[in-house]
C-alpha cells in the first residue's frame, strides 16, 4: 500500500473535462496533492519549481504546441527522477512504443491506460508508485577489469546457478538453464552484468564459458547419479564458436564425464551470429551431428533471426521474454508470440517461453501448447543445492492448480 501523501502529482492534459475528471478520480481515491496544467510549458514550470515538482506525471500524448513526445524529452533534459502514467486515446501500439521510448530515457513507466480512463485501471497503476531510488543514497556498481575477472576464471570464482525449464502441459522439470555468477572473496555474489561484458572486451569469454560448461556437465552427471535426468543448457560465446578446437572440447568434456550428449543443451544467442559464419556453422553443425541438442536464445531480438533457423539446425527456439510476460493482454506482444510459436512448429522445434513472470503468462502458455516455460514464475536462477527442496514446492504448487499463489 502507498501513502498517498508522499505522492505530488501532475496531470497535464489538454482537455479542461478530462483534467477535472481525473482530479475527482484522484480525490476519491484520497490522493490530496494534484495540480492541473493545460498546457506542457505550464507543466514544465511547475517541474522546475523546488516546492511544485511532481513525484508522479499523468501525462496526455496527443496535445497541441508541445505533444507528450517532447514534453517527455524536455523532462529529460531536466534530469526529472518521478514516475509517469500514460494516458491517451491512441491505439495499444502507439502507447506501447511511447512507453518503451520513456523506458529508454530512463524514466520509469507505471504504465498506460487509453481513453476513456476506468477509475479501476488508474487505481491499479498509482499502486505501483514508489519513491524514486534517486532520491535515496546510492550503491556505487563496482566496476571490475580484466585482470581480476580472469583471477576469478583461474581460481575458481565461478559459481553455477540454475533456472528450471518446466513443461508446460503436465509442470514436470525438464531441464535446467545454466546462469554463471562471481563468488567474489570479498564482495560476495556477484551478477554477470559485472563481468561477463569485461570477459568478451578483453578475449576471456571462450576461458569463461569452458570454465561454465565444465561445471555444468559435472553437475548434470551428479543429477544423473542421483536419479534425476534433466537436460542441462549452457550459453555459448561467439568467440568459442569461432574456435575450432571448441567441438574437440566439449565432446572430450562430454565423453570424460560420461553423459549422453542429448541431456546437453547449446544455447546460441541469435544476434551473435552475424558477421563470418563459417566456422560457427562447421561447429554447430557437426555438435548436431554428434546428437547435442542446439536452442537459439532470444529469438526475435537480432536481424536474422529466419536466416539462423534456415542455416543451422536448431533443436530448440527460445522466444525472448518481451514476448513473453503480458502478452496475454497487449496485441502487439500476443502477435509477435504466436508467430514465433508457429514458425517454430512448423519447423519442428521445441518451444521455450522465457520471461514468464505470473499466472496470466503462465495460462497463455498453457491455452497456446507452448512446450516449456522458464521465468520467475516458475523460479528464479538457484545454486544446485537448492534444486531438490525447490522441485518438491514446485510439485506442491502444481497439484494445487496454483490456487495458493498469491502472484496473479
Amino acid at each position: 500500500m502507498i501513502e498517498k501523501f508522499m505522492v505530488k502529482i501532475l496531470m497535464l492534459d489538454d482537455e479542461p473535462f478530462m483534467l477535472k475528471l481525473l482530479a475527482r478520480m484522484l480525490a476519491n481515491q484520497g490522493f490530496t496533492s494534484v495540480a492541473l496544467c493545460e498546457s506542457g510549458q505550464a507543466a514544465l514550470d511547475r517541474v522546475d519549481g523546488l516546492d511544485t515538482r511532481p513525484n508522479l506525471i499523468l501525462l496526455d500524448l496527443n496535445m497541441p504546441e508541445m505533444d507528450g513526445i517532447e514534453f517527455v524529452r524536455h523532462l529529460v533534459e531536466r534530469n526529472y527522477t518521478g514516475s509517469l502514467i500514460l494516458i491517451s486515446g491512441e491505439d495499444e501500439r502507439m502507447l506501447q512504443t511511447v512507453e518503451k521510448l520513456v523506458k529508454a530515457h530512463k524514466i520509469m513507466v507505471l504504465g498506460h491506460i487509453q481513453k476513456p480512463v476506468k477509475p479501476e485501471a488508474l487505481s491499479a497503476l498509482l499502486e505501483k508508485w514508489v519513491p524514486s531510488p534517486l532520491d535515496s543514497p546510492q550503491v556505487v556498481q563496482k566496476i571490475y577489469g580484466a585482470d581480476e575477472v580472469r583471477a576469478a576464471i583461474n581460481n575458481g570464482e565461478l559459481v553455477n546457478y540454475y533456472q528450471p525449464k518446466v513443461a508446460v502441459a503436465t509442470g514436470k522439470l525438464v531441464g535446467v538453464e545454466t546462469l554463471v555468477r562471481w563468488h567474489h572473496p570479498v564482495h560476495g555474489i556477484v551478477p554477470p552484468d559485472q563481468f561477463i561484458g569485461v570477459a568478451e572486451a578483453n578475449g576471456l569469454i571462450d576461458d569463461l564459458t569452458r570454465v561454465v560448461l565444465t561445471s555444468a556437465l559435472a553437475q548434470a552427471k551428479a543429477w544423473q547419479d542421483a536419479g534425476l535426468v534433466l537436460r542441462v543448457s549452457v550459453n555459448v560465446a561467439m568467440d568459442s564458436l569461432a574456435s575450432l578446437d571448441f567441438l574437440d572440447f566439449v565432446t572430450g568434456l562430454t565423453a570424460k564425464i560420461n553423459i549422453p550428449p542429448q541431456q546437453i543443451v547449446l544455447e546460441v544467442t541469435e544476434s551473435q551470429l552475424m558477421g563470418d559464419a563459417r566456422t560457427p556453422l562447421e561447429i554447430l553443425t557437426r555438435l548436431r551431428l554428434k546428437r547435442f541438442r542446439l536452442s537459439i536464445d532470444d529469438f526475435g531480438t537480432g536481424h536474422s533471426s529466419l536466416a539462423q533457423l534456415r542455416d543451422i539446425p536448431f533443436d530448440e527456439l527460445k522466444i525472448d521474454q518481451g514476448f513473453v510476460h503480458r502478452a496475454w493482454t497487449v496485441e502487439t506482444l500476443r502477435a509477435m508470440y504466436d508467430a514465433s510459436l508457429a514458425l517454430a512448429r512448423q519447423l519442428g522445434m521445441e518451444v521455450v517461453a522465457e520471461g514468464v513472470e505470473d499466472r496470466d503468462d503462465w495460462d497463455l502458455l498453457l491455452r497456446t501448447g507452448c512446450d516449456l516455460a522458464q521465468g520467475t514464475f516458475v523460479s528464479r536462477p538457484m545454486p544446485a543445492a537448492d534444486l531438490p527442496g525447490w522441485m518438491d514446492v514446485w510439485q506442491e504448487r502444481v497439484r494445487n492448480g496454483f490456487a495458493n499463489d498469491i502472484s496473479r
